[in-house]
């Protein structure tokens, strides 16, 4: 079996923060294995992916809180919701089977509800902008068949980190750093993956990344994390290939005068399920529903009851 093995380079921490804490915000899947970054074949390849969040679900450590409980005002902010749409270009370029890079570049379009500590009113923002963009390169020579690779690269402070809220009690008031469309830190990205075929009807992939600011900016750092990805696909069919992901995601709690510590990090686990569609040789189609199976978070977030990506690659 011919393999073309590729994965978006940057979909193992693909999204910039959204909503306090990075750690609930989803979309960790791979989007389409034979477009995603890591690539036998040599040449250019482009990736259009657009990804929905609607972060509706406050939660506290593994449970979901009733927002009746917490009758305005409190001495603890409150939130209401944040919907995240994420539009990501991605520009791959192999020169030869062993060797690529992956740069990535997010526009954000983000809404935000709040009641903040003491406040009896909702405070609202929006966010639309390009976010941090990233740069990954990438090795596979290793092994003949090119099946084991390694990653290294820079998720770069191109995103504004100065948003305020729109209007409510807070209007004029700074968003938390979790919510602004860039982190504003230069962070160090490192990953390995293997990939292969089980048998003539399916192949598998595995990889991991991690994350770590290597600065602070004006009092904040983002948390450390770790992203873990397995999935299985379906071969039989050239014109429709059925995939099935695990996705993992730790992340630690963010650091600096400016930062929610108390209310950042955590742990989820998502099943993500989805298809390629193969318009032509060059043009393929992707979608997945991403669903969390687990999720334990620090003090109190929002987190998604669901995630939708969905997305096409040209190669060239």
């Amino acid at each position: 079996m011919h393999i073309r093995f590729a994965c978006f380079a940057g979909a193992l921490a693909l999204l910039p923060v959204s909503a306090l804490a990075c750690s609930s915000c989803g979309c960790t899947l791979s989007s389409d294995w034979d477009s995603q970054g890591y690539a036998v074949a040599s040449g250019f390849r482009l990736d259009l992916r657009y990804d929905f969040l609607d972060q509706s679900q406050l939660r506290s450590g593994t449970g979901s809180v009733r927002r009746a409980d917490f009758s305005p005002p409190q001495d603890r902010e409150i939130e209401q919701g944040t919907l995240n749409r994420y539009t990501t270009l991605g520009v791959d370029y192999s020169p030869d089977a062993a060797w690529g890079v992956n740069l990535q570049l997010p526009w954000i379009d983000r809404s935000h509800q709040t009641i903040a500590a003491g406040d009896t009113a909702v405070s609202s923002s929006f966010s639309r902008g390009i976010g941090d963009a990233r740069v990954i390169a990438r090795y596979q020579g290793f092994t003949p068949q090119h099946d084991v690779g390694i990653q290294f690269g820079l998720k770069l402070p191109t995103g504004r980190h100065d948003d305020v809220f729109a209007s409510g009690p807070q209007a004029g008031e700074a968003l938390d750093r979790g919510l602004q469309p860039g982190s504003g830190t230069t962070d160090l990205l490192l990953g390995a993956y293997k990939f292969g075929a089980i048998n003539q009807d399916f192949d598998w992939f595995a990889q991991g990344m991690l994350q770590i600011a290597l600065n602070s900016r004006d009092d904040y750092r983002t948390g450390a994390s770790l992203n873990a990805n397995a999935g299985l696909r379906y071969m039989v069919n050239p014109g429709f290939t059925p995939q099935l992901q695990i996705n993992a995601r730790v992340v630690r709690r963010d650091s600096g005068a400016q930062a929610d510590v108390e209310n950042s990090g955590g742990s989820l686990i998502d099943l993500s399920p989805g298809i390629t569609a193969r318009i032509n040789d060059r043009l393929h189609a992707y979608g997945f529903m991403q669903v969390p199976v687990y999720q334990r978070v620090n003090g109190f977030q929002l987190a998604p009851r669901w995630t939708t990506s969905i997305g096409l690659r040209y190669a060239f």
